[in-house]
């Protein structure tokens, strides 16, 4: 019964195949649009992802404040060592786990001066640090050695810094006083969007001797998963096993540590250290509303589109109705149930649905290969929006087959109030309308 209707409901598609093509191109056409624009957000959030856990986060990080008074605070995690062998008896997703400092300095070159977010690292064992940072001069290697610096081209641009030449920061210690380090510059790397506007690296000894702390002192541990997605149910766990063995530990809260540390802990009444466990979509939080606005985009365009698509499948149904209305009346006269009529109208409805859609999906799918093949290099200006040097847009094959379901869906859906009137007509007067 089925494959009668459904070879029925083909061939009355195939009467009108230049009518249908249209409209079947245009459901192409708004699914097409709706995979590349969901790619793009995608494409954003895995570059997000992958920037914000080298350049500044892990995808779980055990952070904390120290303060010596009420009223000082800074970004540190004392007897690390402690807290990372307590980590990994609570994390068997763990893959592996660095210490990263934490600092906030001012860069004083020859001719220019700016505000930098201070990385601590270890370069040798950054396992992925070399595959995101990309030296446009210089070398990465040279970081292993005590007093050096990693800038990005803009800051050096700005700081008017070539490899080599020295630069002064000048940064408070935990006890609120200002101390200076020379650096040299080690290399300078490609800008990779808005994270490299404000952050630069630095030895982790070095850190330690800009803000004279003890060996044994980072600013936080970053750890990474084998699945990234299991970062929220991770810091939930982290938290409560962290105070269990006898730290203090901070509530959550969706905000980056700097945020903290500059609105919430300095205006705390409490001395000493709190941990402080947060995710990496924590950390980015302060960039999510790029993210929200491209959703919000997709959602309005789509939502325009999809409209038109419905009007337009609806007046083709009514058109079709008017055409067919004696074959109708046949159809009801010789026994047809008005269930089975009902269903012939939205079965063709839903065979042209499903037909676009997955043409639409198909070419989406393409024209974003094509693009990620290109290796598009964005304009300086929207590179800070994307974060990330090229245009890369992400197609899940879950996120395509959802993109179907839900337009052709919506279509099949705007097929049944014709289809309706359809079925309900009286077999005599359909079999004597006049076309």
């Amino acid at each position: 019964m089925l494959t009668t209707d459904v070879a029925i409901a083909a061939r009355n598609l195939k009467q009108h195949t230049k009518r249908n093509l249209y409209l079947g191109g245009a459901l192409a056409l708004v699914t097409m649009l709706l995979v590349l624009l969901n790619g793009l957000a995608d494409g954003i959030r895995a570059t997000m992802l992958e920037s914000a856990s080298i350049l500044l986060s892990g995808h779980v990080n055990v952070g904390g404040f120290y303060k010596v008074t009420s009223g000082m605070a800074a970004p540190l995690v004392t007897d690390f060592e402690k807290v990372l062998a307590e980590t990994k008896k609570n994390v068997p997703e763990l893959d592996f786990a660095t210490a990263r400092g934490r600092g906030y300095a001012r860069a004083v070159s020859g001719s220019a001066t700016m505000d930098l977010i201070l990385g601590g690292i270890d370069i040798e064992r950054e396992k992925g640090f070399r595959r995101v940072i990309e030296a446009v001069s210089g070398s990465l290697d040279e970081l292993t050695k005590p007093g050096t610096i990693l800038i990005f081209a803009d800051q050096a641009k700005r700081l008017d810094l070539a490899v080599g030449d020295m630069l002064t920061l000048s940064a408070p210690t935990e006890r609120g006083m200002y101390n200076t380090a020379d650096l040299r510059v080690a290399a300078i790397a490609k800008n990779i969007g808005m994270l490299s506007s404000m952050s630069a690296f630095v030895p982790n000894a070095a850190l330690l001797d800009l803000y004279q702390l003890k060996p044994g002192t980072t600013g936080a541990l970053h750890l990474y998963l084998h699945d990234p997605a299991a970062a929220p149910a991770v810091a939930a766990r982290l938290r409560t096993a962290l105070a269990a063995a006898g730290w203090r530990v901070m509530d959550a809260d969706p905000q980056p540590y700097w945020m903290k540390l500059m609105n919430k802990v300095t205006l705390e009444d409490w001395i000493g250290q709190k941990l402080d466990v947060t995710t990496w979509e924590d950390e980015m939080s302060f960039v999510k509303w790029l993210l929200a606005a491209v959703s919000g985009l997709t959602g309005l365009l789509i939502s325009i589109l999809m409209v038109i698509v419905v009007i337009g499948i609806m007046n083709t149904m009514w058109i079709a109705i008017r055409e067919r209305t004696r074959e109708i009346g046949t159809l009801r006269a010789i026994g047809m149930q008005r269930r089975r009529v009902l269903g012939l109208f939205v079965l063709e409805a839903a065979l042209l649905a499903v037909c676009g859609t997955a043409a639409g999906a198909l070419g989406g799918w393409l024209v974003a290969s094509l693009i990620n093949a290109a290796h598009i290099v964005m304009p300086e200006n929207v590179r800070v929006f994307l974060m990330s040097q090229e245009l890369s847009l992400v197609v899940r094959p879950s996120s395509l087959v959802v993109d179907i379901l839900v337009i052709a869906g919506v279509t099949t859906l705007a097929a049944l109030y014709p289809a309706r009137r359809a079925a309900g007509l009286r077999p005599i007067t359909a079999i004597h309308h006049i076309g």
